[in-house]
Parts: C-alpha cells; structure tokens; sequence
C-alpha cells in the first residue's frame, strides 16, 4: 500500500505540510501506551486498517505484555489502551487486564461487541464493570442494514444486545462506567461533523432500543491495511488521497494521537501510532518494548507518510475522535 502512496507525486510528502518543526516530534510527555494484542478476531470488518480477521493467528506473547506493564510504570504513563483483532481472543487477556487495572487508573478497552456474546467471553461484560474500564465499541452506523454490510449479517442485533446489558450494569451512566463509541464511514468518504453525529446516534439509539452511551468518535478510514486494498481494487486510491489532501486542517496537527501516544504490536514492535503499525513504519529510533524498559521517555521524531493525511482532514481523526483546536 506505501508503494501506491508513494506513486502520487502530485500530494505533497505529508512532512513538508508542518510549519511548526515541534510537531514533528512527539510531545514533552507521553500518556497513552496503545497496546495491540493481536490481529485474531471473529470478524472480518471492510474497513479494518489491521486486516484483523478468524484466519489471523498472531498473539501477543504474555512476555511481551509484562514488558508493557513495565514501561507504563518507568514512563509514568497515564492510560492503558488495549485493542485488537478482537483483544478478548488472546489467550492472556483477562491476566494483562487484570494487571493493567492494577497499576492504571485508565484502562481503555477497544471491543467489536459481538465477541461478548460468544459463551467463552460473556464473562467479560461483569469483569469490565467490576474493573471500571473504559469501553470504546465500534458501532459503524445504528441501523442494522448499513452496519450488517461492514461486518456481517446479524452483528448489529448482537451489539445492540450487549450494549443493552452494559446499560444495566451502569455503563453510559454511571461516572466510573465509560461507555463510547465509534463510527466509520461505510465507504471512500468522511465522516459527518462529530458532534452532530454524537447527537444523531444518541437519538436513534435511545429512541428505538434504549441505549444511553457517553461519546461518539467519528474516525476516517485510513488507507492502510483491508481499507486500502479496498481503494486499490475500486480504483479510488487517487481520488480518496486526493480528497484527503485538499482538506488538511493545519490545526488538528498539534492533537495528532502520534505525538501523545506508544503504539506496540503484537511482537513487541514500537510505532507511533496504530495507522503506522498497520502501514508497517516503526518509530525513528528502531527501539522495540524490550529496549525501553528501563528508559525514561524522551521525546522522538514523529514517522510520517501520505496516509497520515487522513488524520489531518476535516475535524481530524484519532483513535479519540476529532483532533481541531
């Protein structure tokens, strides 16, 4: 996919958009440690930028998780940030979990929802509560029609079931119960302004089935991984990249989710953001977990690329939502 990136020299290497050369480091502290489990998961959504799917095989070893637990602690970190794949699918879970909420006061768990239906990860649903994590759940759009085309027949009547029962147990509601979610455009285009489509889904939801939740983020697709290939074979790279470029908002640059965050692969791998992970650039000083686990941070040199345009389009994208100031 970075090679069909690099083919368009009529969009400006993303580097020579930033003015202010202090954005292109990371910032003087760090607060998220982004921890990806592995890319195993029940579904196979369309837009998945880390072509997570059933037939992916690769975990994050418990090795590996100790070493993250270690860093958070040296680099005195502020949030835990565990995501997939389906992150319930790896076997040593509910260990690291246990363990992160042990020595952080945010935990944040990025779930698809549908896997808390499955019997072997009902459980969980009580153990989040019981832990207060954060939930952010991917719920592409609120109709079941729309969001069955991303990720399968039935998915969205599975979600809304456990989006039901998280009610109950007092997420959406209760201050130390966070309950958000996530919409991604079904296509080649953006995402509506944030907060109307907070409001836009907070109506349908409570109206139709009850459901109370704390924020929505509208994240743009990026054009990596399942996604890219997508853009490739529809023949609508250029024009997405196209659409990307001609609306750069030089204010989302200081929030971009590089300069606050530590992205780790499932092997330990270091990136500066989970979009870098999937396009495969590791971060500037070719450190993986292992080698900063008695360090303490120091700021880096951000890694960018073409595709980092779509963190920068509109409103801004990041895994917390819109990024303009």
């Amino acid at each position: 996919m970075l090679e069909q990136l690099e083919k368009l020299t009529d969009i400006a290497d993303f580097s020579e958009m930033i003015s202010d050369d202090r954005v292109k480091n990371t910032a003087d502290s760090m607060d998220v440690l982004q921890v990806n489990l592995g890319k195993m998961c029940n579904l196979a959504c369309k837009h998945c930028h880390v072509e997570a799917g059933p037939g992916r095989k690769e975990v994050m070893s418990k090795e590996v998780m100790e070493a993250c637990l270690a860093v958070y602690k040296k680099q005195r970190l502020s949030t835990i940030d565990i995501t997939g794949g389906a992150p319930e699918m790896n076997p040593d879970f509910e260990w690291f979990l246990k363990e992160a909420c042990k020595i952080s006061g945010h935990v944040i768990v990025r779930t698809n929802l549908v896997i808390l239906l499955e019997e072997r990860y009902r459980h969980l649903i009580r153990l989040y509560a019981e832990n207060g994590v954060e939930l952010v759940c991917s719920l592409p759009y609120y109709e079941a029609g729309r969001m069955d085309k991303v990720r399968g027949s039935g998915t969205f009547n599975k979600a809304i079931k456990v989006l039901q029962e998280l009610n109950r147990l007092g997420y959406g509601e209760a201050p130390n119960l966070v309950l958000n979610m996530v919409y991604n455009p079904a296509g080649a285009f953006f995402p509506p302004e944030q907060g109307a489509m907070e409001q836009e889904y907070k109506k349908k939801l409570g109206e139709k089935y009850g459901i109370t939740f704390n924020q929505l983020f509208t994240i743009t697709n990026n054009p990596t991984g399942r996604f890219g290939t997508f853009l490739v074979n529809s023949g609508n790279l250029e024009s997405y990249m196209h659409k990307l470029y001609n609306a750069f908002n030089p204010s989302t640059l200081p929030g971009m989710m590089c300069r606050f965050q530590l992205s780790v692969g499932y092997d330990g791998a270091l990136y500066d953001c989970d979009f870098n992970q999937a396009a495969g650039i590791p971060v500037s000083t070719g450190e993986d977990i292992f080698d900063i686990i008695n360090k303490d941070y120091t700021p880096r040199e951000v890694c960018f690329g073409r595709h980092c345009y779509a963190c920068t389009a509109g409103q801004g994208s990041s895994c917390g939502g819109a990024t303009e100031e």
